[in-house]
């Protein structure tokens, strides 16, 4: 890929706030790219900020060619939305074949290797492009041994209720907010938006389920090369959730692999079914007890605090479901996204001075 990345984003059809978690992801936190466009048909003529609360004023176009307009030096496209299974929606593929052939590199966060597509890669290759496909596991498979537990820093790993719900968010608030308070904290990516903020990382989803918990392991005991001390901190983006009917696996193996001291249970309060699905989302007190139960087997990590997140209320709605989630779970609650993520620092905090970690 060139260094300077101006981009398009793809998301035509599902640009909003849970279909295109991957653009809303790298819109709110990236560094690395310049964001020119966002072709979605369907809000044309719009602003970013108007359609997910964020972006400022990137406009939303109607198809490639009316983005390329906007800057002759866009020189990537970018998939951003987060289909059901990482499929590639058939209409997407002259759209992507398309920017191709106008020399764009291709960043695809999908299941679908692109490179493993022959029509795809002899484009590419005509071209002199370089598609990339974030998914793709660059780690030998391994089992999990258990070496994570012996990680000096403090590992704190976010689960959720269901997907879509701020694991990934909340992970980076408090990363972000313990290295601006002057300690040493370690962001760990497990899924493709977060690898394409940090720019390292493993897609657990996309590993073998016999090595699932062996990769998590990795990652934290890469991210323990920079963050070797007692004091400091490493925080693990968690997956899926344990109640979900297709994507339970990949929380378990990260309970099982990162070895977290403790969890941060992340929660949209308004979802009362998981997503896609009819299956109700327990009351939150069965997530902590189931979470607390299973982690006694092998690592006890007890949830100590719940970020909620309060997309599509009122400030007095949010303030109202924050403290009654206290009520109901006994825990620090905030949504770190609109209040900021003192709370959760300070219930990090409170659990670590209290119950000093032990490394054999």
């Amino acid at each position: 890929m060139t260094d300077k990345k101006k981009i398009i984003i793809l998301a035509d059809g599902g640009f909003n706030i849970l279909e295109a978690k991957t653009a809303v992801g790298v819109i709110r936190y990236n560094k690395t790219y310049e964001i020119i466009a966002i072709i979605d048909s369907t809000n044309s003529g719009k602003k970013c900020c108007e359609v997910i609360g964020v972006g400022g004023n990137i406009p939303i176009v109607s198809s490639l060619e009316e983005g390329l307009l906007l800057d002759k030096n866009i020189n990537t496209l970018f998939l951003g939305t987060a289909p059901k299974g990482g499929i590639l929606p058939q209409s997407w593929r002259e759209i992507i074949i398309n920017g191709m052939k106008n020399k764009l590199d291709i960043i695809n966060p999908l299941h679908k290797m692109f490179n493993e597509d022959e029509e795809f890669r002899n484009i590419s290759i005509e071209n002199n492009i370089t598609i990339w496909d974030v998914r793709k596991v660059n780690m030998e498979n391994r089992v999990a041994d258990l070496s994570s537990h012996k990680v000096k820093a403090n590992i704190i790993l976010t689960v959720g209720t269901d997907c879509n719900v701020g694991k990934m968010s909340t992970a980076i608030e408090i990363d972000n907010k313990l290295n601006k308070n002057g300690l040493t904290s370690i962001f760990v990516p497990t899924g493709q938006t977060a690898i394409l903020i940090a720019g390292w990382g493993t897609a657990i989803d996309r590993v073998i389920a016999d090595f699932t918990a062996g990769a998590s392991e990795n990652l934290v005991l890469e991210a323990s090369k920079k963050a070797p001390n007692e004091n400091d901190y490493i925080i693990v983006e968690g997956q899926g959730s344990l109640v979900h009917p297709g994507y339970s696996g990949v929380n378990l193996s990260l309970l099982r692999g990162a070895g977290a001291d403790a969890l941060i249970l992340c929660h949209q309060c308004i979802r009362k079914t998981i997503r896609r699905y009819t299956t109700p989302i327990p009351p939150l007190k069965e997530y902590i007890n189931i979470h607390n139960i299973l982690t006694k087997t092998v690592k006890y990590s007890p949830v100590i605090a719940i970020s909620l997140n309060t997309y599509g209320l009122t400030n007095e709605e949010a303030l109202i479901e924050i403290e009654n989630t206290k009520l109901e779970t006994g825990l620090p609650v905030t949504d770190p996204i609109r209040y900021g993520p003192d709370i959760l620092i300070e219930a990090i905090n409170n659990y670590f001075s209290k119950n000093k970690k032990i490394v054999n």
